[in-house]
């Protein structure tokens, strides 16, 4: 085999540091783009935040670049500057804070009433600026114990009742066992004979102890604790009526509870009345109070935490001009910029070590800042294409939804489909109609009998809204709904249907049907 040497022209895609890094911003959430500018700060000493508080500043990061690469004189005289206007401005506020102190004890009375405390005169100004710790801070004290207090679990919850319980100690290890054995719902997952055999060891039990110690803890705060069965769960509490307030409804839910619960869960009220010999009037009054009852008592002990979403994008109307305005949460990210000072002490003839990591470090906090304009430039592309696109879901709602893939806005700003799904991900839009994913506008579409199409999104709001107009008696099934759609134009089959409304949560007809 001969070896040569060939020349070739041609293209390639270098993925360098810097396209990393933008890519990788591009596609973070609100969350994880706030992690990761605090990492940058700390990690870099040339950024900081920008609270445009600072005149001197300003005026300094509009000549960071030829600052970078003065020499050493123009860098010791800014480095005088500093220093004395620092100096200047420090003597400044001393002498406010000296005239404030001086007019505040013109102000103080001779004598104090006997029921006045210091803390009702005296002007704390750590209290006004909210950055002190004395009494006047008892707002942000609360707030910081609401903030990092645990919350408290079922167990903790039963746990303190039953340590206040008397009983004998081999009820109180059997109550240990059967606490253990509850999960956040309320419900007992380990069956008797489990926690008797586990027990048996140590004590000489029969099961029966183990269910009247169970019986204990029904008792307990939540009503209901510890059941095995839903049926259990509901009787527990239908037992908790007092015998005054006991009215014939009650006594017949307790009927249907305790022996034709899967009738009611399979919405069968004519077989319900006919097994129960109860007219309608009364089997209404008593699923009434049937459905007033805690399936699962102990999830508001503990109840699942709240986890708030931040928009990345606001969208509004122009009341003058009547357009849509698409606009950057400017909440989402705080505002960096790179620090003066430290870029002032870059030399461009210099090579030591000290000057090369600025110099590094300066070029890292330029990529990075590059990086956020450019994601953030991105985010505003394709948000604001994405609202010409669908303007009619800002002024009509779900039902006049377009479809929408994402190669229709790679192809309006230009870019590629990837990149489009980086964007769209995780992040989101504020709108009068609520807030939304981006990926919520992008939608596949169904041919309608006209030629056209019509986006799934917009079908899925047509069946929500015919089956909450629906006779609760007697309720669309999804071959009805199919037949309703068709009249509209709309060309779906039923197995579509059913899909679009198991998306929704919607049950099927027979679960829907209801007692008027």
């Amino acid at each position: 085999m001969k070896l040569s040497l060939q020349l070739k022209l041609g293209q390639t895609l270098t993925m360098t540091p810097q396209l990393q890094q933008a890519i990788r911003l591009l596609q973070l959430s609100t969350l994880d783009l706030q992690q990761e500018i605090h990492q940058a700060l700390e990690s870099n000493p040339m950024l900081e935040l920008d609270e445009g508080t600072d005149d001197f500043h300003a005026k300094e990061d509009a000549g960071t670049e030829q600052n970078s690469e003065s020499n050493i004189s123009s860098d010791e005289y800014s480095a005088d500057r500093i220093l004395n206007n620092e100096s200047y401005e420090q003597s400044q506020r001393e002498e406010r804070l000296d005239q404030d102190d001086n007019r505040w004890e013109e102000h103080i009375p001779e004598e104090l009433s006997v029921d006045s405390s210091w803390e009702d005169v005296y002007q704390s100004s750590y209290t006004s600026t909210g950055s002190g710790s004395g009494n006047g801070s008892d707002g942000e004290t609360s707030d910081f114990e609401s903030r990092n207090s645990a919350t408290e679990t079922l167990q903790d919850h039963l746990m303190w009742q039953l340590n206040l319980t008397p009983m004998s100690d081999a009820d109180r290890l059997i109550g240990l066992a059967i606490v253990d054995a509850i999960d956040s719902n309320g419900m007992l997952t380990v069956s008797i004979d489990s926690i008797h055999a586990s027990l048996i060891r140590s004590l000489d039990i029969d099961p029966e102890e183990v269910v009247a110690v169970l019986h204990r803890i029904q008792q307990f705060d939540p009503v209901g604790v510890g059941y095995r069965n839903l049926s259990e769960c509901l009787l527990i509490q239908l037992n908790q009526v007092e015998a005054e307030d006991m009215t014939p409804a009650v006594a017949h839910a307790k009927v249907i509870v305790k022996d034709h619960l899967p009738l009611l869960g399979n919405r069968d009220y004519a077989q319900l009345m006919r097994i129960t010999r109860l007219k309608e009037p009364e089997l209404r009054d008593a699923i009434s109070i049937i459905e007033s009852l805690n399936p699962r008592p102990g999830a508001d002990i503990s109840p699942p935490s709240t986890t708030y979403i931040v928009p990345d994008v606001i969208v509004s109307k122009d009341s003058d001009t009547g357009r849509w305005r698409v606009e950057l949460n400017p909440e989402t990210a705080p505002r960096i910029r790179i620090n003066p000072d430290y870029a002032s002490l870059v030399r461009r003839s210099d090579t030591s070590s000290d000057n090369n990591y600025l110099r590094d470090n300066l070029q890292e906090a330029r990529w990075f800042i590059k990086s956020l304009q450019s994601r953030n430039e991105t985010l505003m592309k394709v948000a604001t294409r994405i609202v010409e696109h669908q303007k009619g879901f800002f002024e009509y709602g779900e039902e006049a939804m377009k479809p929408l893939v994402l190669h229709d806005i790679a192809e309006a700003v230009n870019m590629h489909e990837s990149t489009i799904s980086r964007v769209t991900t995780q992040k989101y839009m504020h709108t009068p109609k609520g807030i939304f994913e981006l990926k919520y506008f992008f939608s596949s579409h169904v041919s309608t009998a006209g030629g056209g199409e019509c986006s799934s999104t917009a079908i899925r709001a047509l069946i929500k809204k015919l089956v909450a107009g629906e006779s609760a008696r007697k309720p669309l099934s999804d071959s009805k709904i199919t037949k309703l759609l068709e009249d509209q134009g709309i060309n779906v089959a039923r197995r579509t249907i059913a899909k679009y409304r198991e998306s929704l949560s919607i049950p099927p007809s027979n679960e829907r049907k209801k007692l008027v």
